[in-house]
């Protein structure tokens, strides 16, 4: 990304016509562009027969903590205890009419046997048991089949058989599959089915904001078909890496969305810096060397921001959490690589046909906005108001992410209709509010009673079963605890660790409620080493790019300012329930669990986005000049327009998935909207142009010593 000459830039210094290494990069990406369309129709061909298995492919459970006590209690309880683990099926089999012993109800135990018992993913089938899985009035039973794969395969043979569970439904008895592998089943399901159809909404609002403002339907295509290349690539990359390791469906679906945002984003750079190219060049082919050695070097640090940031999510000993950030990273990957190769060769082969079809506006449209440049000057002329404002608007927002709870999702984020809720329901109103989260006890034999009869010593359990000695005849015993409360109560993390501190030394305590406890504190202990990371490393990528310490370090803290507000905004809507009746959904009195790690690598990577675009653009034009006052009005210029119309795109494709029926995706989508919208508006509008013209020169200083050791970038052509 350096420029042919050795050293950076200096300031007001003659620039050099010699394009830079992107600059010659896209040049030739220009000048093949057969060579580049060919490669590209065979890597989609390639991955895009690939692709339509996605979702059926990846995987659908891996939300769990390795290495956590409650794991290693499902993987003794599936060695050792025919699979009666967490990951097993439970059939709740209920009748108002009949009891359990009725013929009726007998024949339908029957018949759900003989849906597990020649699949070999399932384990020991054991039938309902009185004083554990019958109800008191006999009318409700629980049978259980067990697991004898692993998490994902099983809540892949949830898929396909809980069709044919239900549909046993007959003669007055009702039958739901339920458990964890049944909840990751139906909640995959929903969650699917409300991400497609966000998509798909969001695909027409997104090419109105791009005709807007390209006012080119050329032009406004290119994002959309850069995207669609991106998504077809990483789509059946995750199918073709899942073959390795097994990759949750939730890669996808935020894949979706960011290589869809991203993309976009992109290429409004490129296009925009593209279409201003055309007019000083004659030769389409210097006109694209001249846009990547500017706009495509600003998309480069951005990508690798982005790419950085998630990252960081990797260090979560989580499988879930960890595929959705490797989806995100392969989709931005593959946009990044459509951007540096497919976009500078179309931008080649059109050349100022890329303004073709434009709207009556458009031919007057310049690259540099009058409507910004005004908008610049008034920040040049009064940054202190705007500069102030928009700190108290942002602070004011950021204070209530202080009384932030998070925790797992509960039952009421899966639909009501779906059979597990169902199932669920019913199995609350027979047996207990506890009775769905039941806790499993796995000790040494020789501790049996002392575990026994501590675990029913702890307060709020209200009943043990009986020690199980293990089918294999190994040294361990199991026993089942039904907590008094719900399972996702805030109460059952202290009655599980009140447990554990019960029982003996060498007794472990999992079950499904369990796990999700592991899982949250392991998202909690890595919380703070994920932000350490994220900001030191975006704080160096900003140093290395931009060659000035004061201006990396003020983007970097602005960027997590927006951070904290859209977090506190999260708090107010999803916990404390503001506007839920108007986005339509019951508060669940908490965020779920996974948000803050994963939210905040997310909104920070789209911050420092936004933050690499203008203040590369506005060290293009100090380099230019010299003077810091044009460098802050011309960056707003040259970049206000696009950072606007890329927030517009961002906003409309997240907000979409406020749409949503399922609680995640409308907290996924209206937080990573709100936070792109502050983040647009307030910071890359307001308050960082604000400070360039508050710092001065000063933003732009760099030692002499840190010249010497940083790499030679320059954003001048």
């Amino acid at each position: 990304m350096s420029d042919t000459t050795t050293t950076a830039h200096q300031p007001g210094s003659p620039l050099t016509s010699v394009p830079g290494m992107l600059g010659r990069w896209g040049a030739a990406m220009a000048g093949r562009s057969r060579w580049v369309f060919a490669i590209w129709l065979l890597v989609l061909v390639g991955l895009g027969a690939a692709a339509p298995s996605v979702f059926s492919s990846l995987a659908g459970a891996g939300w769990q903590a390795n290495g956590s006590e409650s794991v290693q209690v499902r993987e003794l309880a599936q060695q050792h205890f025919g699979g009666n683990s967490s990951a097993a099926v439970q059939v709740v089999i209920h009748s108002d009419r009949d009891t359990i012993d009725s013929p009726t109800m007998q024949e339908t135990i029957a018949n759900a046997t003989a849906v597990f018992v020649d699949d070999s993913r399932f384990g020991d089938v054991v039938p309902p048991q009185p004083g554990m899985t019958i109800s008191r009035d006999q009318h409700t039973g629980i049978l259980i089949a067990g697991a004898n794969a692993n998490t994902d395969d099983m809540v892949r043979a949830v898929d396909e058989v809980k069709g044919e569970l239900t549909e046993l439904s007959r003669d007055g008895v009702e039958v739901y599959p339920t458990g964890a592998s049944a909840l990751w089943s139906d909640f995959n399901k929903a969650n699917h089915d409300a991400m497609i159809k966000a998509e798909l909404f969001s695909w027409p609002v997104t090419l109105a904001i791009m005709v807007l403002a390209f006012g080119s339907l050329v032009a406004a295509g290119l994002p959309l078909l850069l995207t669609i290349a991106g998504l077809i690539a990483s789509a059946g990359g995750l199918v073709l890496l899942n073959q390795v390791t097994p990759i949750s469906v939730w890669a996808m679906n935020f894949a979706m969305m960011f290589a869809l945002a991203l993309g976009i984003d992109y290429a409004l750079f490129i296009v925009s810096r593209f279409r201003d190219a055309l007019n000083n060049h004659t030769n389409k082919t210097h006109a694209v060397a001249e846009t990547m050695d500017t706009a495509g070097k600003a998309v480069v640090l951005s990508g690798l921001t982005v790419l950085v940031s998630l990252s960081a999510v990797l260090l979560v000993p989580a499988p879930a959490v960890r595929t959705m950030a490797v989806g995100i990273m392969l989709a931005v990957t593959f946009v990044l690589a459509a951007t540096l190769t497919l976009l500078p060769a179309t931008l080649g082969a059109l050349g100022p046909k890329v303004n073709a079809a434009a709207l009556p506006y458009a031919k007057r449209q310049q690259h540099r906005s009058p409507l910004f440049e005004r908008w610049g000057k008034i920040l040049h002329n009064h940054p202190w108001p705007f500069a102030l404002g928009s700190l108290a608007v942002l602070i004011a927002l950021a204070i209530p992410v202080i009384g932030l709870k998070v925790a797992m999702p509960s039952i009421s984020v899966v639909p009501e209709e779906a059979p597990v809720r169902q199932g669920y329901e019913l199995v609350q109103q027979q047996m207990g509010e506890g009775a769905p989260g039941m806790l499993q006890i796995v000790a040494p034999s020789a501790q049996a009673q002392q575990a026994a009869t501590a675990a029913a010593q702890t307060p709020a359990i209200s009943m043990v079963t009986p020690p199980q000695p293990a089918l294999d005849g190994t040294d361990y015993v199991m026993m089942q605890a039904l907590p008094a409360v719900d399972p996702s109560d805030a109460q059952l993390g202290a009655i599980v660790d009140d447990l554990r501190s019960a029982l003996p030394g060498n007794a472990l305590v999992g079950g499904a409620p369990a796990e999700n406890l592991d899982l949250q504190q392991a998202l909690g202990d890595y919380f703070p080493l994920i932000v350490g990371i994220i900001l030191v490393l975006g704080f160096v990528l900003l140093l290395v790019s931009l060659q000035a310490p004061l201006i990396a370090l003020i983007g970097t803290v602005v960027s997590l300012l927006s951070t904290a507000a859209a977090f506190g905004v999260a708090k107010l809507i999803f916990q404390d329930g503001h506007l839920s009746g108007l986005l339509g959904f019951t508060p669940q009195g908490f965020l779920d669990g996974w948000g803050p790690v994963f939210f905040f690598a997310m909104i920070f990577a789209i911050a420092m986005d936004y933050t690499v675009f203008l203040l590369a653009t506005a060290k293009e034009h100090y380099e230019r000049t010299g003077d810091a006052d044009t460098a802050q009005i011309d960056g707003m210029a040259h970049s206000g327009r696009i950072i606007f119309a890329a927030a517009a795109v961002m906003v409309a494709v997240f907000f979409t998935f406020a749409l949503a029926d399922p609680l995640p995706p409308k907290e996924m989508g209206i937080i990573l909207g709100v936070a792109v919208l502050l983040d647009a508006v307030l910071i890359r509008l307001m308050l960082l142009p604000a400070l360039l013209r508050l710092t001065g020169r000063a933003a732009w200083w760099s030692p002499t010593w840190l010249r010497k050791i940083l790499p030679a970038i320059s954003f001048s052509h």
